[in-house]
């Protein structure tokens, strides 16, 4: 089944300035595992739900190709537009019907996106696809402990941050509100024997007033709210602003309205919002 959240235009554009990059860190560890389980080359690598191509950027210095699919083309029109990165195509399809041959796919990867997949078809089209050796991972990004630091106000742009996912609450899809127990069904679900699991990587990043907002304006419960409406979004945009720049004029009366606040993320990998499997053993079992 194929969810149909983010393919507006405006939408997919929102998206792709304002969606955070996994770090490099998640990168190296995937292709440690990857040179563990298979080894080099590195030939093709599919990444699934892949939105704008952030998460497929990332991979394109690894792999001789990367192919990004997501079921939205504006998504993938704003994919596509970002230049620099010639190995990489970007095609319009479904986590669970993959355009390739049996056994051709050294690296299958999902970026906050394998919760939106059916679970038995997806399982099923990845084992036809990897590679002997070959490997999984799905990434996941969980604000929940997220923290932000700008001199002594921190705690006030936490309470603010917070009270903004408290207005969004009531129009988070079901998918998304279920997303980290899908997840953690989806790792239980995998066959194959070789699975390891990450509980979580905390990144430290810098980001403005302004970045945060649309980072918030990204969010699938902001358009549905948006969609409803229209006014009552954007003033809940202008009012975070302006609590966010008025708590920093009030205890530092010089500081620019853009200040760079340090937000810590939680990135996972195979508990609740993630997993990196091997599956040699279970082709090995297959053939024999």
């Amino acid at each position: 089944m194929s969810y149909r959240l983010f393919e507006g235009k405006d939408h997919a554009s929102i998206y792709q300035k304002y969606r955070f990059t996994p770090p490099d860190e998640l990168k190296n560890i995937i292709l440690q595992y990857l040179d563990t389980k298979k080894g080099q080359p590195h030939v093709l690598a599919v990444d699934l739900g892949c939105g704008t191509g952030q998460n497929s950027r990332l991979l394109a210095p690894s792999f001789q190709e990367v192919v990004g699919i997501d079921v939205s083309e504006c998504q993938l029109e704003e994919a596509r537009a970002v230049p620099g990165y010639p190995n990489i195509t970007y095609r319009k399809g479904t986590a669970e019907d993959l355009p390739f041959p049996d056994g051709s796919v050294d690296l299958l990867t999902a970026a906050s996106a394998a919760h939106w997949f059916d679970q038995s078809r997806f399982l099923a089209e990845a084992s036809r696809v990897l590679k002997p050796g070959g490997c999984m991972a799905l990434l996941g990004f969980s604000d929940t402990d997220t923290r932000f630091h700008f001199r002594s106000c921190g705690e006030k742009l936490n309470h603010i941050y917070k009270e903004v996912k408290q207005v969004l609450l009531p129009y988070t899809s079901n998918q998304v509100g279920v997303g980290d127990g899908k997840l953690e069904e989806l790792y239980r679900a995998i066959p194959f024997p070789d699975k390891e699991r990450i509980e979580c990587i905390l990144v430290n990043s810098l980001i403005s007033v302004r970045n945060l907002l649309g980072f918030i304006e990204s969010w699938s419960m902001f358009q549905a709210y948006n969609k409803k409406d229209p006014q009552t979004a954007e003033d809940l945009l202008l009012n975070t602003q302006k609590s966010e720049t008025t708590s920093q004029r009030k205890l530092f009366p010089n500081s620019a309205a853009d200040v760079l606040l340090t937000s810590m993320h939680t990135e996972r990998l195979h508990n609740l919002n993630s997993a990196m499997f091997g599956l040699k053993e279970k082709l090995l079992k297959k053939t024999t």
